[in-house]
């Protein structure tokens, strides 16, 4: 939000005005700091005048904290000619805001209330996710309620008056907590290109959790222990007894979902070749 504060002065004619600025809560005896100089409105505000002393202030993204009284500078070519134009514009600022907890885990209820420190009779209110308007919730005028939390309710969420939908809530972001999804499991060769006796295989596990996944462990199908963890699991030289269903166990702080992957290591086959001077040349096969 943005707004504009204006007026107009005079000067005797004998004086010649050097500067104009804004200034905020003037205090008599303390110096006075033009405010486009101050870091809390640094890009925030543009001053105008024109021949006619017209004079304005442009204020942009508007905040609760800007509730000040801001007063018209003018500097002459005199010293002691200096004014100050009081009581100037006493800011109060209505505040549209949302609450709710910042953070929830997936299956509990919340809910989301918009509120105003402006007098309102009856209002309506227009709910937004994520900029889009928000109709598939539960919305109760003022309030969005979240029967069962799920990872998709995760998003930022504004409130805005019906009529003044321009002038929307500052953005409440809430975050769900939830366990691994979608654990999956890839297979990579190092060097032969096929899972064969003596090649070397990664598995690498990955999945989707808030917050991130911390303990990777990875398990092989009968065994009762552990193989390996880590985000990735390498098998160097691998020999054929290795064939057999692995999978990895996923884990946060909300619970933990495994992902399987079959590895099939094939045998080399070797061929054997007979001497020439035969009456003909045969090939045989055997697994070692």
């Amino acid at each position: 939000m943005r707004l504009f504060m204006s007026g107009t002065f005079t000067h005797p004619e004998n004086l010649t005005v050097n500067e104009t600025f804004w200034i905020i809560d003037p205090v008599k005896g303390v110096k006075k700091t033009d405010l486009s100089k101050d870091p809390d409105y640094s890009g925030r505000v543009k001053f105008f005048t024109d021949k006619q002393k017209l004079f304005s202030l442009k204020l942009s993204d508007v905040m609760k904290k800007d509730e000040h009284q801001f007063c018209f500078r003018i500097i002459t070519n005199v010293e002691k000619e200096r004014w100050l134009g009081k009581p100037g514009v006493q800011l109060r600022v209505t505040e549209l805001r949302v609450e709710a907890h910042e953070e929830v885990t997936e299956g509990q209820t919340a809910d989301l209330t918009c509120k105003t420190t402006c007098s309102l009779t009856d209002p309506t209110f227009i709910w937004y996710k994520n900029g889009r308007p928000l109709t598939t919730k539960t919305i109760k005028n003022n309030q969005v309620h979240l029967q069962t939390v799920s990872s998709e309710d995760a998003g930022s969420y504004s409130c805005a008056v019906r009529g003044s939908q321009y002038l929307c809530s500052t953005a409440h972001n809430l975050t769900v907590r939830y366990p691994p999804k979608r654990v999956s499991v890839s297979i990579s060769l190092m060097n032969s290109g096929k899972t064969v006796e003596g090649s070397s295989v990664t598995l690498t596990c990955s999945s989707d959790g808030n917050p991130p996944v911390k303990n990777y462990t990875w398990f092989k199908e009968g065994g009762t222990s552990p193989v390996g963890s880590g985000h990735s699991y390498s098998i160097i030289n691998i020999p054929a007894d290795h064939t057999g269903l692995y999978y990895c166990e996923a884990q946060n702080d909300h619970g933990a979902l495994n992902g399987t992957v079959m590895v099939t290591v094939k045998k080399w086959r070797v061929g054997v070749h007979y001497p020439s001077d035969r009456c003909s040349e045969h090939t045989a096969t055997s697994e070692q």
